[in-house]
């Protein structure tokens, strides 16, 4: 399976803040928000990566992300020249993800929870073997008339797909994580633009829904999803993970740590990767990491 960051579009709810960098550029607490999506691919077992963003923001990402070598990864980079719409992802992603599985996530949506990439790595496989043509990521959500809204049968299977609905059928909200199979490219190029202009994902969506191929994977209880796309959500998502990782002693989406733990790394790698960014409490702890790491495998 191959991996697609979104992470485009102006951030036009975070001005000023994103008058000159990308939303996708700006910290969570102690990191870059596009290590979240990142790290979320990584979890899947997704080590090639196209990222999309604005001609503008392309090249911050490439100067903190590089190829992704020094992570085992390969990333790629790509220019979204308007914001047309989430899926037009897979119309300048094609020859990407073109042949075989993929995935999809928001440049701006943060997850977190226990045993998620054991969840990841298993809807992956459902979509890789061709069990389902889509796995979409529920949440249940306060308020699910702002949210694009799924409703699914006890066994998973997507039964409708609603844009805010007035009268939603269900409380789960469609997240910003979406898997499909070899088929999404020949779908999106299909779609005509919305009302609005935008090549919608619900568009997308609708087609497999159409299929009986789509599937809706609940993130309930134990489960974070946080949307950073306001000032208030923005800090609401740093107080999150300061909160876990101060109390924990760990680091959330910490991008050397999940190479290391995925094996796309060895802990040599891992602590001169830290060792890069000595004078800061996350190069301190990626070494520690890999010390640990190191000495974990010699006594087993």
């Amino acid at each position: 399976m191959k991996g697609v960051i979104l992470a485009g579009g102006t951030g036009s709810r975070l001005f000023p803040l994103t008058a000159a960098v990308s939303k996708q550029l700006l910290p969570v607490y102690d990191k870059p928000m596009i290590y979240h999506p990142l790290t979320t691919l990584m979890l899947a077992g997704i080590r090639e990566i196209l990222l999309i963003s604005t001609p503008h923001d392309l090249p911050g990402f490439q100067r903190l992300l590089g190829d992704g070598g020094r992570l085992g990864l390969q990333i790629t980079y790509a220019a979204q020249e308007h914001p047309n719409g989430l899926a037009e992802a897979f119309v300048i992603g094609a020859d990407h993800v073109r042949g075989g599985p993929s995935a999809l996530v928001l440049g701006d949506n943060i997850f977190h929870g226990a045993g998620f990439g054991d969840l990841l790595r298993r809807r992956a496989a459902e979509v890789a073997s061709g069990d389902a043509g889509c796995v979409l990521f529920g949440y249940p959500v306060r308020d699910p008339r702002r949210y694009g809204v799924g409703e699914a049968a006890p066994d998973g299977t997507l039964l409708s797909i609603e844009e805010k609905p007035e009268h939603p059928r269900s409380d789960r909200a469609i997240t910003g994580l979406y898997f499909y199979d070899d088929r999404v490219v020949d779908i999106a190029t299909r779609i005509t633009p919305s009302a609005r202009g935008e090549l919608e994902i619900t568009d997308v969506n609708r087609a497999y829904l159409e299929q009986g191929r789509a599937r809706l994977q609940d993130l309930g209880r134990g489960f974070a999803w946080l949307d950073t796309g306001t000032h208030e959500s923005l800090m609401e998502a740093g107080q999150y993970v300061r909160v876990l990782e101060n109390r924990q002693g760990i680091r959330i989406a910490c991008v050397e740590e999940v190479a290391l733990r995925m094996g796309y790394i060895d802990p040599d790698t891992c602590h001169a990767l830290g060792a890069r960014q000595t004078g800061s409490g996350y190069g301190e702890y990626v070494m520690a990491v890999a010390d640990q790491f190191r000495s974990s495998v010699r006594t087993r």
